[in-house]
């Protein structure tokens, strides 16, 4: 049975195929990106439906199942070292909110997994399955004893560590019941899979939510404090370990979704896939992250080197040199990506319709890491030829750095690397090493503003407030009640004068951070007095708006009656920003093709940014249609409406949804006429004419395959125009005759002329000086075997002079050591030249550059007979010259 065909089975069982009559809705697989502060990327099939089980928002279903897309990041490395783990999987789930419990999920489960394969079951065998329960659960125990018929002896109970489940954080939890497939004794020993999960492998987990834990550490170390008013179902089946089963192979890497992508990798590698463990680990590798990499930028990850970004680079860097290592130097990951579409694409179709712009993104970061990898494992070499020559074993935490941060090389790929030759590295020398440069960079100031790990405080508020309501679509104030007061993340009952607060109000109209829009500003005052300066709102948890600020004047107390106020001009200024942001999407999606989707953007009082996938810089003459197309279109003062509708209706209209989003059943579009449509939560201006105009300042490259262009709006973008014009006058006053559509070509002349002059004028300057050369040479002194002459010159000299200088000296005696050195721009440019006859005796111009430059506050060094350096410490040439000097006189 095809992995597409058991999906297909699940959806259909459960949205009204089961003799149980319990019809669910089916919901779509999220995005592999949420909106959650404490998760990278989607990793079980309950995290979408996480607000639902936590009460955060009410569940617009009862019973609902889905085959949700997930990325396990913990054990990367040991991805391919064993056929058991693998980075991306489908879990396959069905929930229960409030409706039927412990009796009615185990019934559907086992009806699916037993119903035979011609009535659209899985066929299983009854009598190769074994369950587990929580050790106290005799409910559950009774159900699959007395009701499914499932024999005593193939009921295990377990403890906590195995059978209890939770979110690792206060709130609901309860006992699970697992199934496993008993795959025969040449897997293991029998005694069911308390005694061995390799002969009895778990293919469903059922979690029965019915208790509510308090704070505590570990998988057993926390208190159970009751029981939960509604009792919810989360169930999951692994999709890959189910069709191993089904399709009768070993592992989930023969299953046939996988088995593709490894055939194209063996194809490409000309390594047979069983010929050898090292090859294998290799090819599985490639098959497991190419996947992953395409699913990835599929939901709009971009490679990067934080994050979300940090486990796609890190993959795909995995991926490149695994098939390098297999014999594969040839750019071969379009191919690669190629293949993991035709897998999975008939279970996710947006992957076809989106694989040029995946490939673009991929084939891109390909390219950027392949320079990497050629500069960076030159100097790893070097690095392990000097560990093993000296006989040690740990290569030092100062190359590992070096390498780091001065050629892109990632620390787990250098680690790699390292085990592969039977190396470890200092592990703790690089990490001081990283925190010493992290203390040296700026405080990022963004880190204050998505600080929220610990939620349960506004989750406290939330519960107590009920109702929170967001009026600033309409409103630019709002009478509204204090719900909540907090001092460095603790509530409190007030805050006075000075402190530092953030503010919950029932009702507000500040806008919270998002969606790439900057949150408003304003003020926040009481009837008794007090003021409250509002500089950002977050929102932590859905619905919650967070308003930080400082309190100005009088105290602000928990329950008082308050008035917000934001800054009408700041707000004005982000809406005109933000609706300019979809009018530019919206033409360079036009102009570029469908693959130019906003990747990010900020939307800032008249002047915003935005980010989309481009294999290569954007030519001018794009920028400049796609600023005459949205300018057009700004005289025209079309309509900028917003309406709620659900999302299949958004949809249908040709609604623009976003990477990294995550909408709900009901979603906002913000419309610009009938011309740009995109789902949106942010503030816009009420008709297009008022943007006046925009301007694009610059297009330039923010990482591997991601372009970002500037832009300002309004007023902002008037100004600019203004001072540009103001410019090019005073320009046309200058050069004389000149009209302004003259100016290029007018300055360019000059420019060639002034280029001219100045190759003529130093020209010059060198025939001068090299007169004086017959001068200079009088100053040449023995030191022992060698004839060493040291020269400041007062002219400008570049080094490129001091070079033809140094050479023509050096030639003018034997055994002939020459140091010269001039200022130019405030730099000392200093050049040795050392003769064979003086290198026969240990003299090196490249240790001779080195030294002085150390001395002169800079860097240099070179080949033995030439080199080149200096530094900014002019006044120590005198210095330089003496210790290079009483080096050679060492020799």
């Amino acid at each position: 049975m095809k992995s597409e065909e058991i999906r297909n089975r699940w959806l259909k069982f459960f949205e009204n195929g089961n003799s149980l009559k319990l019809t669910h809705s089916v919901v779509p697989s999220a995005s592999l990106i949420l909106n959650d502060p404490n998760l990278l990327l989607v990793n079980a099939g309950m995290v979408p439906f996480k607000p639902y089980f936590l009460g955060e928002m009410a569940a617009p279903y009862r019973r609902a199942t889905s085959v949700q897309k997930c990325v396990r990041t913990l054990d990367i490395d040991e991805v391919g070292k064993t056929t058991r783990h693998a980075s991306f999987f489908q879990m396959c789930g069905n929930f229960s909110f409030g409706d039927y419990f412990k009796e009615g999920a185990i019934e559907l489960a086992w009806e699916l997994l037993t119903k035979p394969q011609s009535e659209g079951g899985y066929g299983f065998e009854e009598s190769k399955l074994w369950v587990t329960v929580y050790l106290d659960d005799d409910e559950a125990a009774d159900i699959w004893h007395k009701k499914i018929g499932v024999p005593k002896e193939k009921i295990q109970r377990r403890g906590m560590a195995d059978n209890f489940w939770s979110m690792g954080v206060p709130g609901p939890c309860g006992p699970c019941s697992e199934i496993y497939f008993d795959r025969g004794a040449k897997y293991g020993k029998e005694g069911g899979p308390i005694a061995d999960e390799d002969r009895y492998l778990e293919i469903w987990n059922l979690v029965f939510m019915q208790n509510v834990r308090g704070e505590g550490a570990g998988k057993a170390g926390y208190p159970i404090l009751g029981e939960l008013p509604a009792k919810n179902i989360d169930t999951g089946l692994g999709l890959e370990r189910t069709a191993a089963l089904l399709q009768g192979v070993e592992n989930i890497y023969e299953i046939d979704t996988t088995a593709h992508i490894l055939k194209k990798v063996s194809e490409i590698s000309g390594v047979k896939y069983g010929a050898g463990e090292k090859d294998d680990v290799a090819l599985r590798v490639v098959a497991d992250h190419a996947r992953t990499a395409t699913m990835l930028i599929g939901d709009g990850v971009i490679p990067g080197n934080e994050g979300r970004g940090y486990v796609l680079r890190r993959m795909m860097r995995r991926t490149i040199r695994n098939m390098r290592l297999l014999g594969a130097e040839d750019r071969n990951t379009k191919d690669l990506i190629t293949a993991s579409i035709e897998a999975m694409g008939p279970q996710y179709p947006e992957l076809v319709s989106d694989q040029e712009r995946i490939s673009k993104i991929a084939v891109a970061e390909e390219e950027a890491f392949l320079a990497t990898l050629k500069s960076g494992t030159l100097i790893f070499d070097q690095a392990r030829n000097s560990v093993a020559s000296s006989g040690g074993k740990v290569i030092s935490g100062e190359d590992v750095f070096k390498l780091h941060d001065t050629y892109g090389f990632p620390y787990d790929l250098t680690l790699e690397m390292a085990s592969e030759h039977g190396l470890s590295i200092d592990g703790d020398g690089f990490k001081r090493l990283m925190k010493e440069q992290r203390e040296r960079a700026k405080a990022d100031a963004k880190a204050k503003k998505t600080s929220h790990t610990d939620l349960s405080e506004y989750r406290k508020i939330a519960d107590a407030a009920k109702r929170l309501e967001f009026v600033g679509y309409e409103n630019f104030s709002a009478e509204a009640k204090v719900v909540g007061v907090l001092v460095a993340g603790k509530s409190e009952k007030s805050a006075s004068v000075g402190n530092e607060v953030e503010i919950i109000l029932d009702r507000t109209p500040f806008y919270a951070e998002g969606g790439g829009q900057l949150a408003d500003g304003g003020l926040i005052t009481t009837g008794d007095g007090a003021v409250i300066e509002i500089d950002d709102v977050q929102s932590p948890i859905p619905g919650l708006f967070v308003h930080r600020g400082r309190v100005r004047d009088g105290e602000i107390t928990h329950g008082a009656s308050a008035l917000a106020e934001i800054d009408h001009e700041r707000r004005v200024g982000i809406s005109r920003a933000h609706t300019a942001t979809h009018m530019v999407h919206k033409a360079f999606r036009e102009i570029l093709g469908e693959t130019a989707t906003q990747a990010g953007s900020e939307n800032a009082p008249g002047r915003f940014r935005f980010d989309f996938p481009s294999a290569g810089a954007v030519p001018t003459s794009v920028l400049d249609e796609v600023e005459m197309r949205v300018n057009v279109l700004l005289a025209q003062d079309l309509e900028v409406s917003a309406a709620e509708m659900s999302i299949a209706d958004a949809k249908a209209i040709g609604a623009m949804a976003l990477f990294g989003e995550k909408y709900g059943e009901r979603v906002r579009v913000v419309s610009v006429g009938e011309w740009a449509k995109e789902l949106c939560g942010g503030t816009h201006v009420s008709r297009s004419g008022q943007l006046g105009v925009i301007k694009l300042l610059s297009e330039s490259s923010i990482g591997a395959g991601v372009r970002r262009v500037e832009a300002l709006v309004g007023v902002d973008a008037f100004s600019f125009l203004a001072r540009e014009h103001v410019i090019l006058n005073s320009l046309t006053e200058l050069i004389k005759g000149s009209r302004v559509e003259e100016l290029p070509e007018r300055i360019s002349k000059l420019l060639a002329k002034m280029k001219e002059m100045e190759k003529d004028f130093r020209a010059t300057k060198l025939a001068s000086v090299q007169g004086q050369l017959a001068e200079v040479l009088k100053k040449v002194e023995k030191i022992g075997t060698l004839t060493f002459l040291a020269h400041h010159f007062k002219e400008e000299l570049s080094a490129d002079e001091l070079r033809v200088l140094a050479l023509d000296a050096k030639a003018r005696n034997a055994n002939s050591v020459v140091v010269f050195s001039s200022e130019l721009d405030g730099r000392v440019q200093l050049v040795s030249a050392v003769d064979e006859g003086a290198r026969k005796f240990g003299a090196k111009a490249g240790v001779i550059a080195k030294l002085a430059s150390q001395l002169l506050g800079g860097g240099g060094g070179g080949k033995d007979d030439f080199a080149q350096g200096g530094g900014i410490e002019v006044a120590k040439v005198g210095e330089a010259i003496f210790a290079i000097k009483e080096s050679l006189g060492k020799l």
